[in-house]
């Protein structure tokens, strides 16, 4: 299997740098970070991710209608939204989308990877703090 590229959309400085470095250790490539919805659809369509983490509480251009253009200039990436956003309306609207998973921050230090993982092989994945809800849709 290809090296899984993975672009991380965030406007947290640290949190970005964080991801980013706990990925490093896996077997990804980082192929970009960006602080903003505009940002991410721009090196969505440079870069060609396989993955794109994106948080949903951007600035500018939400990450909701950040990964529609997503979709648009990189089809084939696999959109996992991750996010502080709790609430069942905004998680099935991130799905319905067509994002592949939704993992809440707060679980990221051990759900990240198998999100990753768990796309890339075809499936969807949803935190499991919020797995409970209706949250179907996806992929």
């Amino acid at each position: 299997m290809s090296v899984v590229r993975v672009l991380v959309v965030d406007d947290v400085d640290d949190w970005r740098r964080f991801v980013s470095s706990m990925l490093r250790a896996e077997p990804f490539e980082i192929v970009g970070e960006a602080s903003d919805g505009l940002m991410a659809v721009q090196l969505a369509e440079q870069m060609q991710p396989t993955v794109v983490l994106l948080d949903i509480g951007l600035p500018g251009l939400d990450g909701i209608k950040a990964g529609a253009g997503i979709r648009r200039v990189a089809p084939d990436a696999k959109i996992v939204f991750v996010s502080l956003e709790f609430d069942p309306d905004i998680i099935r609207a991130a799905l319905q989308l067509g994002a592949w998973g939704y993992v809440l921050k707060s679980d990221a230090a051990r759900e990240l990877v198998k999100a990753i993982n768990t796309v890339v092989g075809g499936k969807d994945f949803v935190s499991r703090s919020v797995s409970g809800r209706d949250s179907s849709g996806g992929s």
